[in-house]
């Protein structure tokens, strides 16, 4: 019998506004990272972000990524969502 997995999509957002819940985009990179470790050991499988090209958010997700695999050893991470207007 297979076993179901289980994971989240991270909506990677960060825009410098008043009432932004992270002080500024370093945070919100790191918190990312974070929010992989505790999800690996809370026994999620899988970590992805959406990704919305032409967006005022986070950057490029692949050295997001790199660093959530780097700081986890059984996590699988990819991209969710790609938005190509």
């Amino acid at each position: 019998m297979s076993r179901k997995k289980i994971g989240f999509l991270s909506f990677g957002h960060y825009r410098d506004v008043p009432g932004a819940r992270v002080p500024d985009a370093r945070t919100s990179l790191l918190n990312h990272v974070e929010i992989a470790v505790g999800a690996e050991e809370a026994g999620i499988d899988g970590a992805w972000l959406r990704v919305h090209h032409f967006d005022q958010s986070l950057s490029a997700p692949i050295p997001l990524l790199t660093a959530m695999a780097m700081r986890t050893s059984r996590l699988e991470v990819g991209t969710g969502v790609v938005d190509m207007r």
